[in-house]
C-alpha cells in the first residue's frame, strides 16, 4: 500500500493519474496547501522541503518527495510507462526534466502573476507569459513529429499533461497550438486521468478548449 499525501494542483494530479494508471493500490491523504497543512511536522518528516506531493511505499519503506522522483520510482516498481529501450529511456527523462525545468516552475510563475496578481507587476507578467507560450510552443512542435512526447504515452506526458490543464489560467488558448490541443484531448479522454485529476477531491471538470 502506498500513502499519497497530495492537494489538487498540477504537481499533486501527477502521482495521483500515475497511480490510477498502473493500478497500484494508495490511499489518499489530503494536505490542504490553503490552510498550511504542507508545514505540519507529521508532513516535514515525509516531505522535508514542504511541498505536495509525497508519498509512503509501505512495501519497500520509501518515503519520497518531488513529483518526477516519484513518477521514475513508481514507473519501475509497475514496470509501465517507462520503455526499457535505452534510446526512448533517454527521450522520456528528457521531456520529463524539460517539464521539471520549465514547465512546471515557468507556468506557475504565469499563474501567480496573471491569474492571482494581475496588474500589479506588468514587467513580470509580460516575462512569464511569454516564456509559457514559447513552452507552449516547444511542446507543440515535438508533437507535430510523434503522438506523444516520448513516442509512447510515458511518464513524460504524465508529468506535462496537468500544466497544460490550467491552460485558462494562462490565458492560452490551446487552438493556438493544434498539436498540443490534439494531445491534451487524447489524455483528457483517459479513464485513470479523469480519475486522477479528482484526487484528493473534485474541484472541477477537467477544462476543455473551446
Amino acid at each position: 500500500m502506498i500513502d499519497l499525501y497530495t492537494w489538487t494542483t498540477p504537481n499533486g494530479r501527477k502521482v495521483s493519474i500515475m497511480l490510477e494508471e498502473v493500478g497500484l493500490p494508495y490511499r489518499t491523504h489530503a494536505i490542504d496547501i490553503t490552510k498550511g497543512d504542507q508545514f505540519g511536522e507529521a508532513f516535514l518528516k515525509v516531505s522535508p522541503n514542504n511541498k505536495i506531493p509525497a508519498m509512503v511505499d509501505h512495501d519497500t519503506g520509501i518515503a519520497l518527495m518531488e513529483s518526477g522522483a516519484m513518477l521514475m520510482y513508481l514507473a519501475k516498481k509497475a514496470g509501465q510507462l517507462l520503455s526499457d529501450d535505452e534510446a526512448t529511456y533517454w527521450q522520456t527523462i528528457q521531456w520529463l526534466m524539460w517539464q521539471m525545468g520549465g514547465v512546471g516552475p515557468m507556468l506557475g510563475q504565469v499563474h501567480h502573476f496573471t491569474k492571482y496578481n494581475p496588474g500589479k507587476a506588468p514587467y513580470a507578467e509580460d516575462r512569464y507569459l511569454t516564456e509559457g507560450k514559447r513552452l507552449y510552443g516547444v511542446l507543440d512542435k515535438q508533437l507535430a513529429g510523434t503522438e506523444y512526447l516520448a513516442g509512447d504515452y510515458s511518464i513524460a506526458d504524465i508529468a506535462t499533461w496537468p500544466w497544460i490543464a490550467r491552460f485558462d489560467w494562462q490565458t492560452i488558448d490551446l487552438n493556438d497550438y493544434p498539436n498540443v490541443k490534439r494531445w491534451y484531448l487524447a489524455i483528457a479522454d483517459r479513464p485513470a486521468v479523469k480519475r486522477g485529476f479528482d484526487v484528493p477531491k473534485k474541484v472541477q471538470d477537467i477544462p476543455m478548449p473551446d
